[in-house]
């Protein structure tokens, strides 16, 4: 994720953007071209590939080499699109993925046997929840699948976000962007000083004078009838 538009070197003003969008879908094409590319060929090098059937004339690095040479005379198909959503529903989705592990504890059901049970939301059917079980290896498996490699982190913050300078630039650009963004301490100050219960007869605020469990109501409804004469 990187801001649209950044200060200028002199920290004066506000450079915007020429375009509306980050990248042109063109050069996005050939950017990915090229990296899907040169991914064939570190998979080809190390072994990797298998040409069954048909492509068994590919199995010579002569013929691959000609292969790829044919791939950079057509132009890729690249689609971008705004999501329907908008920018928030990109960033509740990326959320979960930079702010969450994997699975949390509550969708886990059941561990026996060798094997894990586990909720999951099937979002292509009216998000129903789901009950899917694997074996361990193949949970571990797919957990794994989440973890970054070493030295690389999940959020890295540069520029005007770096930590060195974010707590002098953010309010500068917040100022020359002329936005007066909601604090986060006035928002909690307003849910402290709000009563939590209000009585539904009055609307005045309810204090909690003394928490029981269940058996303490019971044992206390019981010697209340106690008490009540019924003569």
């Amino acid at each position: 994720m990187i801001p649209s538009g950044g200060l200028s070197l002199d920290h004066q003003r506000w450079i915007h953007p020429r375009y509306p969008f980050f990248l042109p879908v063109k050069v996005l094409s050939r950017v990915f071209r090229g990296k899907f590319i040169a991914g064939l060929k570190r998979t080809f090098r190390r072994g990797e590939l298998n040409f069954p059937g048909s492509l068994k004339a590919l199995a010579g690095e002569k013929a691959f080499a000609a292969f790829l040479r044919s791939l950079f005379r057509q132009d890729w198909v690249v689609y971008a699109k705004r999501p329907f959503g908008g920018p928030e529903h990109v960033l509740h989705y990326l959320a979960r993925y930079t702010h969450r592990v994997a699975i949390s504890n509550h969708r886990l059901v059941c561990v026996a046997d060798g094997k894990v049970a586990f909720r999951w939301k099937d979002y292509a059917h009216g998000n129903k929840q789901r009950k899917m079980t694997l074996t361990a290896e193949e949970f571990l498996r797919r957990f794994m699948l989440h973890v970054l490699p070493r030295g690389f982190v999940r959020i890295r913050f540069s520029g005007f976000l770096a930590n060195r300078r974010r707590k002098q630039l953010r309010p500068l650009c917040q100022r020359l962007l002329k936005c007066t963004p909601k604090e986060s301490s006035q928002a909690a100050e307003s849910s402290e000083t709000k009563p939590p219960w209000l009585c539904p007869h009055c609307g005045g605020p309810m204090m909690v004078v003394e928490k029981l469990t269940a058996q303490q109501v019971s044992r206390r409804s019981a010697g209340r009838r106690d008490l009540v004469d019924s003569s």
